[in-house]
């Protein structure tokens, strides 16, 4: 108990377990008596539980005695439990301190529309497992112990709606109803003028007609090469509190040359020779550049010390920068030569496309860069690779070394060699010492701190306007040595458990093997643990927040070529202009004949940027009357994703269903000849660009706001609520509704639903039948999923209504639009355990 422990430090028997523990240690030599020195360290254990004890453990000079008893330890197997009790100890000893951060707020700020001041914590999952997992000035509960905790935590979340009239009620309407009117444009192909409007869409234009149609910018725009030629730039300089959809806004087309997903994409010169001289023109494409600089540059072998890279892709990290027009022209001129050696044979995706929309981009750091990857393009890894198989002891081991580096800190180095909040303090370009970079679109890195040679800890920055939400991560590193392992501790994710522990690995792009023709993510990283470790973060640190405390995701990797340019992330990133580029090429590489395809911008973000809505179907067999009837009364699939910017997987998987609809499918055919989908394929752009991983610039989980979406705050939510609003009006409210998700706890792909009748089931609560009716056709798509989809399982499926949750997508399009089947889906981050893709057993 507590007061025993109390006891036995005031009466010094601390120091003597100490004492005692450490004799018996030195004579057992041939470990007969394993048990009574495991029942001394139970006895510290318990002591240590309170603040006290801890105290005076330390003062005892503890850590170093049981650090040292552990070396002597490790080398026996049959000595796990006195390692395991020890570890422990050293653990909820080593004393905690506050991250090496001035604040734990977002290095990124956002002022709000009337002054509204950002909510220090979001509602949502985040927010309950830091009730649980506060720890107290007592106890610390061993790993299995914790875990335990963590499920009841968890299992807290399945708080249920158990009113019955509250479950059946459909709320009014949240905005006046003459408000549903300016939603009639975004759906276009009811409208009775439809055969005139699609042949004459089909009808080349001038791009001077296209460009007259577009809505007159709000504040001074100055019309360049490139921005006449792509006109979606002109949201570059378009006010940022305008809102609502755009009536002007055409199918967005942009030349490009015939190809298809299975062909060889090639440029023509004439047309690069015309960019790059448009390009020089404009002067929000890149900085300018030194030429007399440009001849380091180099595609194979790289140059010693990737220079050529750094020059061409964060020019304004130079010393010296020519400010001549010349200047530009030369890099463009990089810019070519390397566009030369692109294979195109990436399926949908353009380099030129990209950039193109890069540059359109608003964000609040204002990039200037581009991550390699999403400019180059990535393959599809070109075998299945099983999850990692875990060590025994990795993480003690882990564990171990932390401590190590506080008792015996001869060789820790401690230098900043990379911080986001203030340059001045890194010191880059250390001999020996890799360089870090994050400040790109999707970039998520705040701050690197070299420990030792080959050791980094390095620390994410929290969602925008918030001062939480860490998990996703995604930097470049350079300088590396080939063959050395690099030890990385991401030391503040607030996660209390992670796939990392279950086999997943992070990602890694290599500049150098793309060059010489392997453009692809690969699954990477050896030694992954995740735990907890001595961070803490006080309410006062927090922005008023209780406090909490954090877990240190590990890995060690590897590089495979030295002076290479590498990308690491959690996930394969998916970037907003990643998004906008793939949709222009699928828009002009569909079939014109047999898909119906119109993109439109829903409303722009809070961050200036638009937000697409696509309509897809098949088009009418003919113009006679029977046709246009049946393909104006096909029944409505309405699809998002990427509501939470670190759930890059849903992007991705959305990628793949947008894929497959313009499609020659048979399959894909008959389902755009039944159905008419609208889609919203990112409705987080803001969060996406800069790097968040839950939240939006207003530091609000937008899958947490669809009861009262504020028009200023959230308007993506806003809007696709008043889009589904004025489906409902006029009678044709979607079949189905799904929200593409990620889920970074639970393997393969499921769905949740909503049903009273389960949800009063579950809840234990008596369930009239002739009273409580439903029908039960929630559960058809997910049986289907379970018989075609190979990654589907039906049983981690879950239709129960939550308190917790009613302020989702899936509960309000429920509740509020009577969509019988609203969904949301769950996409793992790594590996399947049942079906086609399960991972033997022998690989975990």
């Amino acid at each position: 108990s507590e007061s025993n422990s109390r006891r036995a430090v005031n009466r010094g028997y601390l120091g003597e377990l100490l004492r005692l523990y450490q004799d018996w240690h030195r004579n057992d030599v041939s470990n007969n008596y394993i048990y009574i020195r495991r029942g001394l360290l139970l006895c510290l254990k318990y002591i240590t539980n309170i603040q006290l004890g801890r105290e005076t453990f330390l003062g005892s000079r503890g850590m170093e005695i049981l650090f040292t008893s552990v070396q002597d330890c490790l080398s026996c197997k049959s000595l796990d439990p006195i390692i395991t009790t020890a570890t422990h100890i050293l653990r909820k000893c080593y004393p905690k301190e506050h991250l090496p951060l001035v604040t734990v707020r977002s290095s990124y700020s956002f002022p709000l529309p009337g002054n509204v001041k950002a909510e220090p914590l979001c509602e949502g999952s985040e927010g309950k497992w830091l009730k649980g997992d506060s720890e107290s000035e007592g106890e610390e509960e061993d790993e299995t112990e914790r875990d335990k905790e963590d499920v009841e935590s968890r299992e807290e979340d399945y708080d249920l709606e158990t009113d019955v009239n509250k479950l059946r009620s459909r709320p009014v309407l949240d905005r006046p109803e003459e408000d549903l009117g300016q939603y009639e444009v975004l759906c276009s192909e009811l409208s009775q003028n439809f055969q005139e409007l699609e042949f004459e869409s089909e009808e080349k234009k001038s791009l001077e007609e296209r460009t007259d149609r577009l809505r007159s910018a709000p504040s001074p725009f100055i019309p360049s090469a490139t921005s006449m030629k792509y006109p979606n730039c002109r949201w570059r300089n378009q006010s940022v509190t305008e809102m609502g959809p755009d009536p002007g806004e055409q199918d967005f087309k942009v030349p490009l040359q015939s190809w298809r997903k299975k062909e060889e994409y090639r440029w023509d010169k004439n047309d690069e020779k015309r960019e790059i001289a448009e390009e020089a023109q404009d002067k929000d494409f890149c900085e300018e550049e030194d030429p007399a600089r440009s001849h380091v540059f180099a595609l194979c072998p790289l140059s010693k010390d990737a220079a050529w890279y750094k020059k061409m892709f964060y020019p304004h990290c130079e010393a010296s920068i020519d400010p001549r027009p010349e200047g530009r022209l030369e890099s463009s001129d990089l810019v070519r030569n390397l566009l030369e050696q692109h294979q195109g044979d990436i399926p949908f995706h353009s380099p030129r496309f990209y950039a193109a929309r890069a540059k359109c981009v608003k964000s609040i750091p204002g990039y200037r860069n581009l991550a390699f990857p999403d400019f180059w393009g990535h393959q599809p890894p070109p075998y299945v690779k099983p999850v990692l198989e875990r060590k025994h002891g990795v993480q003690r081991d882990k564990v171990l070394d932390d401590v190590r580096r506080l008792i015996q800190p001869g060789d820790v180095i401690g230098r900043t060699v990379f911080d986001l909040d203030d340059p001045s303090h890194s010191s880059p370009g250390a001999p020996g010492c890799l360089t870090f970079f994050s400040k790109f679109e999707s970039g998520n890195l705040r701050k690197a701190i070299q420990v030792r040679e080959f050791e980094y800890d390095l620390i994410m920055n929290a969602d925008v306007n918030s001062s939480q939400h860490h998990q996703w991560f995604y930097f470049e590193v350079c300088g590396m040595r080939s063959a050395v392992p690099y030890r990385f501790n991401i030391i503040n994710c607030e996660k209390f458990n992670s796939q990392f522990n279950y086999g997943m690995q992070l990602v890694m792009y290599s500049v150098r093997e793309a060059l010489q023709g392997r453009p692809r993510w690969i699954r990477a990283g050896q030694e992954i643990c995740y735990y907890k470790n001595h961070y803490r973060c006080s309410a006062a640190a927090g922005g008023g927040m209780r406090g909490r405390f954090y877990y240190t995701l590990t890995f060690s990797i590897k590089f495979p070529h030295k002076d290479d340019v590498c990308y690491l992330a959690y996930h394969y990133p998916y970037t907003y202009s990643t998004m906008m580029s793939h949709l222009d090429i699928l828009g002009q590489t569909r079939n014109p004949k047999k898909v119906y395809w119109r993109q439109q911008t829903l409303c722009q973000t809070l961050g200036g940027n638009p937000c697409p809505l696509l309509t897809i179907t098949a088009m009418p067999e003919s113009k006679n009357s029977d046709d246009l009837e049946q393909f104006c009364s096909r029944p409505y699939v309405f699809l998002t994703a990427r509501v939470h910017p670190g759930e890059s997987n849903s992007s991705w998987v959305m990628k793949g269903t947008l894929e497959f609809l313009v499609s020659s499918d048979p399959i894909a055919e008959l389902l755009r000849k039944c159905f008419i989908f609208k889609v919203v394929p990112m409705l987080n752009p803001d969060g996406v660009i800069n790097g968040n991983h839950r939240c939006s610039l207003s530091g609000d989980d937008l899958n947490r706001q669809w009861l009262t979406p504020s028009s200023q705050l959230h308007p993506t939510i806003y809007h696709t609520k008043g889009l589904l609003y004025y489906l409902r009006s006029i009678g044709r409210a979607p079949l189905v509704f799904c929200d593409y998700h990620g889920h970074s706890q639970k393997k393969n792909v499921f769905l949740y639903g909503c049903s009273i009748k389960e949800t009063l089931w579950q809840a234990g609560c008596m369930v009239d039948t002739a009273v409580v009716t439903e029908d039960v056709g929630y559960r058809t798509l997910p049986k289907i999923l379970d018989k075609v989809a190979p990654a589907f399982v039906m049983n981690s499926c879950s239709f129960l209504v939550e308190k917790s949750r009613a302020s989702t997508a899936r509960v309000v399009v429920w509740k509020e639009m009577g969509v019988l089947r609203s969904y949301t889906m769950e996409s793992t981050y790594c590996s399947c355990s049942h079906g086609l893709y399960r991972v033997s057993k022998s690989f975990q």
